[in-house]
């Protein structure tokens, strides 16, 4: 009897062992996610740049076109240098030959074998200042590029700011829903009491009821346009989107200090120093040492070459011949060639070639004036939104002061039984319209704000 109850202790011990361990193995597994969660990675603008930046396939495509760019200019060097070539071949020859043997002649056969050894060397002295052009252009060519790859890396950080920020504003939006989802809740809850202690209708449960439904699906639809700004932002930045999420930033409150005063500045900063005014202009030089490359043809090219050859011969017909060194040695010759080519008529091709440069240089000149026209028209158009923006802007607050003040009289009146659910719903709607209103403006200014920095060459991450 007493073994069999300290088998039944043994088997109770070993159960709340077990239970132990499976509590604590839960515990552990909450603390994980709890840390697991609360390391999630928000990802701050600076870093939301800086990514977009490093992994955007434009940005690397254009990249490479720099180092192709870098190895043109090698190329464009060398031409300034003498081309050396060497050349070396071997011949066999079997077939037969009349030999005189006193008076008598005599068919044998013939076998003979020649190797030749040569090296060249040639330099342009002169070519109508072609290579002198085209090293040149070479050099522009990769500066060019280089303010391309700046102004993409512009509109990559203008977009991803855009995004940022629409991130932001969707989130405002949603906390703005969810709250006006509880105060439903709460005021569902109130009319409930009210209906039971008999000084409301029951109908106006149905009406509450009803309204806490529609917020519920405010909800949602907020919940799914972050979603989809998260979606957004974390394709321009070639991420997961499973888990991503941003930083949450403070934006003041904005005011009429951060818009310029006047668009003069902002036009003349951009005409001075956007990318794409500079690239018009590089356009503009590199086509007119187009037409002096072209005018090349018209002038003569000389080149200097020289040129060292060696052989040896041997047949099994001829006994004596020297040794393979010394016949090498003994044939060797020298050539030097000066050449001197004049063009005389080229069937009208470089004199085509010019008048088409020429035109080139007119189109470059054109796109100038109106990459000009596009920047000031763009910069014109932004100033005027950020303008209007800000009007927009103080409209909604007063708006929401306004509605906030009503919403809260019709409350009241509410309480006391002197307004109907309908009206109060009424006024309700009117100051969500104008909370979401205000923070629509809030964001929209801060962004046509960001957009005349763009132009200014400020930091849009600041």
């Amino acid at each position: 009897m007493m073994k069999m109850i300290n088998e039944s202790q043994r088997v109770q011990q070993s159960l709340r062992n077990l239970v132990g361990i499976k509590q604590t193995i839960l515990l552990f597994s909450i603390l994980f996610t709890v840390l697991s969660f609360s390391q999630q990675k928000k990802w701050t603008l600076q870093e939301c740049v800086a990514h977009a930046l490093e992994h955007n396939i434009t940005v690397k495509q254009t990249e490479n076109s720099l180092l192709i760019n870098k190895q043109d200019i090698v190329a464009a060097k060398g031409q300034f240098l003498p081309s050396i070539s060497g050349s070396t071949g071997h011949s066999l020859g079997i077939g037969t030959q009349r030999i005189d043997i006193g008076e008598t002649q005599v068919i044998v056969d013939r076998t003979s074998n020649s190797t030749r050894f040569g090296v060249g060397a040639n330099q342009t002295i002169f070519d109508g200042f072609r290579l002198t052009n085209l090293y040149k252009q070479s050099n522009l060519n990769l500066e060019i590029n280089k303010l391309e790859l700046s102004r993409i890396k512009d509109d990559i950080s203008l977009n991803v700011v855009n995004a940022y920020l629409n991130t932001l504003f969707n989130r405002e939006n949603l906390e703005t829903a969810k709250a006006q989802f509880d105060f439903s809740q709460k005021q569902l809850k109130q009319v409930q009491d009210l209906v039971d202690a008999g000084v409301q209708p029951k109908a106006n449960i149905y009406d509450a009821e009803a309204t806490l439904s529609r917020d519920a699906q405010q909800v949602t639809i907020a919940e799914n346009n972050f979603n989809l700004a998260l979606l957004t932002l974390s394709q321009l930045l070639q991420v997961p989107f499973n888990g991503f999420d941003v930083e949450i930033i403070e934006i003041d409150t904005p005011s009429e200090a951060l818009l310029y005063g006047d668009v003069t500045p902002v036009l003349n900063y951009a005409l001075n120093n956007r990318s794409e005014i500079k690239i018009a202009e590089m356009n503009i030089e590199n086509a007119e040492l187009n037409t002096e490359i072209s005018k090349g043809g018209f002038l003569p090219s000389v080149t200097l070459g020289y040129g060292f050859n060696t052989n040896a011969f041997y047949s099994n017909i001829i006994k004596n011949e020297a040794a393979f060194l010394d016949q090498l040695n003994n044939q060797k010759s020298h050539s030097f060639n000066l050449n001197v080519n004049i063009p005389i008529f080229s069937r009208f091709q470089n004199k085509t070639a010019v008048a088409k440069s020429k035109i080139q240089e007119t189109n470059s000149k054109l796109r100038l004036d109106q990459a000009k026209l596009d920047l000031e028209a763009n910069i014109q158009r932004a100033y005027t939104d950020a303008q209007a923006a800000l009007k927009a802007y103080v409209a909604a607050k007063k708006s929401l002061t306004s509605q906030e003040l009503a919403f809260n009289n019709s409350k009241e009146r509410y309480d006391i039984g002197n307004m109907t659910a309908f009206d109060l719903e009424q006024a309700r709607i009117q100051f969500i319209n104008a909370q979401s209103s205000l923070i629509n403006a809030k964001y929209d200014f801060v962004f046509k704000t960001k957009v005349l920095d763009f132009y200014m060459g400020k930091s849009l991450i600041d």
